[in-house]
């Protein structure tokens, strides 16, 4: 297994694999209530078993080249993670997903985990465009889109329905030749 320093000793980046669904549960049960509104799966990882299948749904993404999972260790615990929710390699298009419990949060973890996918989109598998999907009152999700450079394309109005209520959502991107000429390379 490998592991990505995000820029000091304590944290890291690292493959969320099917083994890991206990620490995943447990990290989900003290993420949830913050968690849950943004990304939907908090509510789907709710006992061993169902961490178990999220888990899995993501190892087969990966295998199929549609997806993939990574948590962000700080200190040694499961503090957070990013995915490619979406990954599609025929149209040079993918989707970026974060999330981190309280007690991580305000070190800057999510941007620096964020801009590693981003790099490895881009440079290491060509994609074209990274697309970043967030509750319009999501605004610590928005902050980390603008940090990360990317530009908002518009609103979705309404879409997203959580606990009986209808939420706008708003999309940001950056693409390659945006990215490249961010990072110099």
């Amino acid at each position: 297994m490998f592991a990505t320093s995000l820029g000091d000793d304590q944290a890291e980046l690292r493959p969320l694999e099917v083994w890991q669904d206990e620490e995943f549960l447990a990290h989900m049960d003290r993420a949830r209530e913050l968690v849950d509104p943004w990304i939907p799966f908090a509510s789907f990882a709710t006992d061993r078993d169902s961490a178990r299948a999220l888990l899995q749904r993501y190892a087969e993404k990966q295998a199929a080249d549609t997806g993939r999972l990574y948590g962000i260790w700080l200190d040694g615990t499961l503090v957070g993670g990013v995915l490619f929710r979406i990954f599609d390699t025929a149209s040079g298009n993918c989707e970026i997903g974060v999330w981190l419990e309280p007690a991580a949060q305000g070190r800057g973890l999510i941007t620096r985990a964020a801009e590693r996918l981003i790099d490895w989109a881009v440079y290491e598998r060509g994609m074209h465009r990274v697309e970043w999907d967030a509750s319009a009152a999501n605004t610590k999700s928005i902050a980390v889109a603008k940090r990360l450079g990317m530009t908002r394309d518009g609103v979705i109005r309404q879409n997203y329905l959580y606990r009986g209520v209808r939420h706008d959502s708003e999309i940001w991107s950056v693409l390659a030749p945006e990215w490249k000429a961010r990072t110099g390379r």
